[in-house]
């Protein structure tokens, strides 16, 4: 009885990356992709019906960071594994994809059998990451964690920061804590003053790239 096809789903916003992608991993090697999504939003709204065993996503893209994508898609589909492809190679990256749940991490330049053979182990449980991700790896495990980046803040503006990152106005922050939208306006003052930060769509973008340490 022969073995089904490993089922993958390539996330990444560029259709020619899709596109290859799929060339090279449906040649023989007993993969088929099952879905294609140009954002983590779209692979959001498709994963469950797609109940991928794999995925490939791309670590820079519209919308959802690659992280937050990565967390959501482990809830929707807690059997699938997940590997980064990109072109980055960066420290602060690698950390936040492994610890939002990715098991494997490749670099685009990698060669062909490479890329077959991470699909293959990731979709084993095995992690699998590109030799100098596996370097930056050691070095990062010898250093001491990350600083809270959020400590200098009360509890009170964490939450409106947590707010802020989501899109919400004081309007609707106020409705949210049940506070006065001039008490929220003070927050959000207090809040970007302590960070260092000019405005809210700075603020927004602190709390997603520092929310796992939060």
């Amino acid at each position: 009885m022969s073995t089904p096809p490993l089922r993958l789903m390539l996330i990444d916003d560029h259709a020619v990356v899709r596109e290859g992608l799929r060339a090279v991993l449906e040649d023989g090697n007993g993969f088929t992709v099952v879905a294609e999504a140009d954002s983590g939003n779209e692979a959001l709204r498709q994963a469950e019906a797609a109940m991928p065993d794999v995925i490939l996503i791309d670590l820079v893209m519209p919308g959802l960071s690659a992280a937050e994508s990565i967390r959501r898609l482990k809830q929707l589909v807690p059997g699938c594994n997940i590997i980064v492809f990109t072109s980055f190679a960066e420290d602060g990256m690698l950390r936040e994809t492994l610890q939002a749940g990715a098991i494997g991490y490749l670099l685009k330049d990698a060669k062909r059998h490479d890329l077959v053979n991470a699909v293959r182990s990731v979709a084993l449980g095995q992690p699998w990451l590109h030799e100098s991700m596996q370097r930056q790896l050691i070095e990062l495990m010898r250093k001491p964690p990350p600083a809270d980046p959020f400590a200098v803040l009360t509890p009170r503006e964490r939450s409106v920061l947590e707010l802020v990152g989501e899109g919400l106005s004081n309007r609707r922050i106020a409705e949210r804590l049940k506070l006065t939208e001039g008490t929220v306006k003070g927050y959000v003052s207090a809040m970007l003053d302590k960070l260092g930060l000019d405005d809210r769509t700075q603020a927004a973008l602190f709390f997603s790239q520092h929310r796992t340490t939060k």
